[in-house]
């Protein structure tokens, strides 16, 4: 009697588990937005106050559907997955005020595409949406119908608009790590999905994952 009693605790802390991990995942992400919300507030972000309201708002759409979010069917916890997910999350965040714009149309205009890119990627999970690899249903309308992570090929135009706007060896440091983390971050979260026969499909029919023609 005991032992079964103890097998029925297991069982329950495994259902569990995820839905522990599902709402740590939200505090952590709604910690880094407090973060980046004071860093960023008016008269603290000096000449790229207009860029800064971009950003704020860009991420509190993902604070938004993180809330409304629905519980995920499968989730990584595997702690590597967890870091990689955060590391990306929080390195672009990193990026501070440079010397003069190297381009500053061209940068303003990369910020634009690749903030409509990922907002659209965004609006399209709706409550799909998440920070560490789980499967919270498979979405493949609006900008998924192109490449599998639209929202990631978003992040890079963004960034690299940003870099174009703020240069400097840091920012380029910066989001090159945070690139890398993208790039491993969706390794990972694919192999999460590949469990899902409908997320197999999708792959078969959307062959590009962020960029047609290179990756």
């Amino acid at each position: 009697m005991r032992h079964g009693f103890a097998d029925l605790q297991t069982f329950a802390d495994r259902r569990q588990r995820p839905l522990v991990f599902d709402m740590a995942e939200r505090i952590v992400v709604l910690a880094l937005y407090g973060w980046l919300v004071m860093r960023l507030l008016p008269g603290k972000a000096g000449g790229i106050g207009g860029y800064a309201l971009l950003l704020l708002v860009s991420e509190g759409v993902v604070v938004v559907l993180l809330l409304i979010r629905r519980r995920a069917q499968r989730i990584s916890l595997d702690a590597r997955d967890w870091a990689v997910a955060f590391a990306g999350t929080l390195a672009p965040l990193m990026v501070t005020r440079a010397g003069a714009p190297l381009a500053p149309g061209a940068g303003l205009a990369l910020m634009l595409v690749g903030l409509v890119g990922h907002l659209g990627a965004k609006l399209s999970l709706r409550r799909s949406f998440g920070i560490v690899p789980a499967d919270r249903g498979v979405r493949t309308g609006g900008f998924y119908r192109l490449v599998r992570h639209p929202m990631y090929a978003g992040y890079m135009l963004a960034h690299l608009g940003f870099l174009l706007v703020a240069p400097s060896l840091w920012n380029m440091a910066v989001y090159a790590f945070g690139w890398t983390m993208l790039i491993v971050r969706i390794r990972a979260e694919e192999a999460v999905l590949a469990g899902n026969p409908g997320y197999r499909a999708y792959m078969q029919r959307v062959r590009w994952r962020v960029m047609p023609g290179l990756f």
